[in-house]
């Protein structure tokens, strides 16, 4: 299965995302039209100490609600996602790392959306001073991992990558997905 892209119009340049619109050849001879989202990336980093997970919760415009995430944020044209995924641990929570390992990718929404987002594990953590952006509002919160289990399972915790970087850690990392 393949599709050709016979035409793309663009649609919308922002700062984060831009749109555009193909036109594609399917590889059975039919033709179809993709909406696409385009970005850079981003890095999320699942950032572990003693036994517990740091999340942060900020309000997430489109959903008109807090969300708990773990940390996480764009990477820039040309930026290495490690760096990216140390940068944004330390501002969005205070904390520095002295371990970062990459943790594999999702990809959050791939129907019309090309984002991949890069996992981390972060490890032997310090604490210092949280530096959001100016239009970030953001709590930290130190949870134990359990607790963060439970999140996940009782719908506290909605977030796509959070939900697979906390999960994929206690499944893989630590074992507890083998009992």
């Amino acid at each position: 299965m393949n599709e050709r892209t016979v035409k793309s119009t663009p649609l919308y340049k922002g700062k984060i995302i831009s749109v555009r619109r193909d036109d594609v050849l399917l590889s059975n001879g039919h033709c179809a039209v993709r909406e696409v989202v385009t970005n850079t990336g981003g890095a999320a980093v699942v950032a572990v100490t003693e036994g517990n997970v740091v999340l942060v919760r900020q309000f997430r415009y489109p959903y008109g609600q807090e969300l708990y995430e773990i940390p996480a944020g764009k990477i820039e044209a040309g930026e290495d996602g490690a760096h990216a995924a140390r940068r944004e641990l330390l501002e969005e929570t205070g904390y520095a790392c002295t371990e970062i390992k990459p943790f594999g990718c999702i990809y959050p929404t791939p129907a019309y959306v090309d984002e991949i987002i890069w996992l981390y594990v972060a490890q032997g953590l310090t604490k210092s001073h949280a530096k959001p952006d100016e239009d970030e509002l953001i709590d930290a919160h130190v949870v134990p991992l359990a607790q963060a289990a439970a999140m996940i399972e009782d719908g506290t915790i909605k977030d796509a990558k959070t939900i697979a970087g906390i999960l994929k850690y206690l499944w893989f990392v630590k074992g507890d997905g083998n009992d």
